[in-house]
């Protein structure tokens, strides 16, 4: 029995150290069904889509995200990762069109899935018995949630993840696995009483702590948003920003001194950084060609050109 334990405990370190080799910043454990935070969590998630705060993000409504089981059959544990993407040139300042950081590199889809389809390459030597299954964002997870159940932070007033030493630039992933392992500790919040994220949002998108409304969200009307036009609430308080917002995290206190991930999967790309005005007369074909390898490609040329042209507008 006691060998047993120390061999989970063994294989848990070593699961949670790959993690690290591979290029993630932060690792952790969770046992599923995970505490009683997890159906606080998911109540929460409940109410926000009954209230219609997700707006035209209908894939929010899948009752598969409040059923860690539907994704994995015999799922025990979680491993949960956290990629750094804010590299020393994840600059907007000073720019007339913004980008957000998160999308100014390598698609974070494809650099999280391969790093995590070699941590799965060692599990099937490592733990032969062990089935596993890759999350990242476009799955249907609860991964926040699950996030600050593996100890890697807290979920912030403004629905980021925030870590300690990390702050909140991360983007997760997640492996479901069919092994029984030894849990961290979940993560308690220490926003405290700071509401910068909440006071500093130009358009009051963070309606109450931890509650976003989408459509008055910059990031959601620039990124997801497929209507003609922004609206004129939005509009003239985009203040540049074209493709996402950073304005909720780089007020945020946690994030003041944060390590850089400086490598090739986060470094801008040249065109990213010099977006401006002119970028306006580009064609679909240049559109594409710019996009492909990004997260970005998510925007389509035409909302590009609604965007520019709102902020041009403002």
């Amino acid at each position: 029995m006691i060998n047993a334990l120390q061999d989970k405990k063994e294989i848990s370190k070593k699961l949670k150290e790959k993690a690290i080799n591979e290029g993630f910043t932060i690792s952790g454990i969770a046992s599923i069904p995970g505490s009683s935070r997890l159906k606080l969590r998911t109540n929460a998630l409940d109410r926000w889509l009954s209230e219609n705060y997700h707006s035209e993000m209908k894939w929010m409504e899948s009752e598969r995200r409040k059923n860690i089981y539907s994704l994995l059959d015999g799922a025990k544990s979680v491993l949960s990762v956290g990629f750094t993407y804010i590299s020393s040139e994840s600059n907007n300042k000073d720019k007339i069109l913004k980008v957000g950081k998160f999308s100014q590199g390598e698609d974070y889809h494809k650099v999280i899935y391969k790093k995590l389809k070699n941590i799965g390459k060692w599990i099937n030597l490592e733990i032969p018995d062990c089935k596993w299954k890759i999350c990242v964002d476009t799955s249907p997870l609860l991964e926040k949630a699950w996030a600050e159940e593996s100890g890697l932070g807290w979920i912030g007033k403004n629905s980021n993840l925030i870590s300690k030493k990390s702050g909140s630039w991360l983007t997760l992933g997640f492996m479901i696995l069919t092994k029984d392992l030894v849990p961290d500790e979940p993560h308690q919040s220490l926003c405290g009483k700071c509401d910068r994220c909440i006071e500093l949002c130009p358009t009051k998108a963070i309606i109450e702590p931890f509650v976003i409304k989408s459509d008055l969200c910059i990031a959601y009307h620039t990124i997801e948003s497929r209507e003609k036009t922004i609206p004129s609430k939005i509009k003239e308080n985009l203040n540049g920003w074209v493709a996402g917002c950073d304005i909720c995290q780089d007020v945020c206190p946690w994030n003041k001194s944060v390590p850089f991930n400086n490598n090739f999967e986060t470094t801008p790309k040249e065109w990213i950084k010099n977006l401006n005005i002119d970028s306006l007369s580009w064609d679909d074909t240049t559109w594409k060609e710019n996009l492909k390898g990004t997260t970005l490609k998510r925007i389509k040329p035409w909302m590009w050109r609604r965007n520019i042209k709102a902020n041009l507008d403002s």
